[in-house]
């Protein structure tokens, strides 16, 4: 996040300023380089500048209670919602299910509760990848994983795969930051008697602002984060207004973060968005670049709520869960997999053995 205040440093070794009574200049109290009142006010203008916004940003809020709406009578009497009793997990399906599995640590459970006390979505992207898809791509996840136990793909229940409407806060905003980089470029040389390597150094200034629009932050502690990010991008222009026709047949996670909490997770991903664009106009001309500071900001703005298509499937090996989740719209999965400690030290073995073949080989013909 930007600063809402201004530190004037010296520009040589980066002390404190201060100004002398009397002198038309700002004297540095380290090393007494003295700069002109007006170069340094055009050197600061965009620090205060970036202030400024940030402390207007600062005093904004997103627009958190814009979120989602509240359900009809007759669309909460359709909704049931239950507590799965095994892992605390909070699913929402429609009226006509009375029975399921938990997609979260596969305990079968029964659905004696009315839905309740959840906000009405905006938004939902419909599933478009079907079942039979995600049962095929999980078998070609399985593909080529040496070190994965013969015993895992054998006996693994794959049929248990369940779609679900996953909760996401989209959220939009304008932005802005200011990066500050210290770069080198060096050139190298015969000056005749030997190679000579010259480095320069430079300090860039680089700032600029950009458009946001659904920026995603899933509204549920019970999905993997990094999983749900791996499994992004949506498509986004496939967004229809909510209808709860959408969910049969797929279960509805129920959020448990609500937009407000999800604040925190939007700003860092725009800040981090904000900051790698920055860095990537300093150029390659640059053979080293650190960056010294990088302030973002935020016009926080409009909040949306929506659902969004997963395939998952959790499943147990030798006592350990491992979960799988397929963008139930694009069709890009991700998963985590078991090793064969066997096969990992069978392949250990053979690459130290071809090591030493390769070593011998090399000491046999050098001597």
């Amino acid at each position: 996040m930007a600063g809402t205040s201004v530190a004037y440093k010296c520009l040589n070794c980066g002390g404190p300023l201060t100004f002398q009574p009397g002198k038309p200049t700002v004297t540095c109290e380290y090393c007494d380089t003295e700069f002109e009142v007006a170069t340094l006010e055009k050197m600061y203008a965009k620090q205060e500048e970036l202030a400024a916004k940030a402390q207007e940003a600062k005093e904004a809020k997103w627009k958190t209670d814009e979120a989602g709406t509240e359900w009809s009578v007759d669309e909460a009497q359709l909704m049931k919602a239950f507590t799965c009793s095994a892992c605390g997990a909070e699913i929402v399906c429609d009226e006509n299910t009375m029975a399921t599995e938990c997609v979260y640590c596969g305990n079968p459970t029964m659905l004696p509760h009315r839905f309740e006390g959840m906000l009405k979505p905006d938004l939902i992207i419909p599933f478009k990848k079907t079942k039979e898809e995600a049962v095929a791509a999980l078998k070609q996840f399985y593909e080529g994983k040496k070190l994965l136990p013969d015993a895992f793909t054998a006996n693994n229940r794959i049929e248990a795969i369940q779609g679900m409407y996953v909760p996401f806060w989209l959220f939009d905003s304008s932005a802005g930051g200011r990066g500050v980089y210290n770069t080198t470029s060096s050139l190298v040389f015969d000056d005749g008697d030997e190679v000579v390597t010259q480095t320069s150094h430079f300090q860039c200034v680089r700032a600029g602002e950009a458009e946001f629009e659904m920026i995603p932050v899933d509204g549920s502690t019970k999905m993997d984060d990094q999983f749900m990010e791996s499994i992004e991008p949506f498509d986004y222009s496939e967004l229809v207004p909510f209808s709860t026709a959408y969910l049969a047949s797929y279960l509805a996670d129920k959020y448990d973060v609500d937009a407000e909490a999800s604040v925190p997770r939007a700003n860092a991903r725009i800040d981090n968005s904000i900051a790698a664009e920055l860095e990537k106009t300093v150029g390659p001309q640059y053979n080293t670049c650190i960056t010294e500071s990088c302030d973002c900001y935020e016009n926080e703005g409009k909040v949306q709520y929506a659902m969004v298509p997963v395939w998952i499937l959790t499943t147990q090996f030798e006592g350990k869960p491992y979960t799988f989740m397929m963008n139930g719209q694009t069709g890009k999965f991700v998963g985590s997999l078991p090793i064969d400690k066997s096969k990992l030290h069978k392949y250990q073995l053979m690459a130290f053995a071809l090591a030493a073949v390769l070593t011998f080989a090399i000491l046999y013909f050098v001597l």
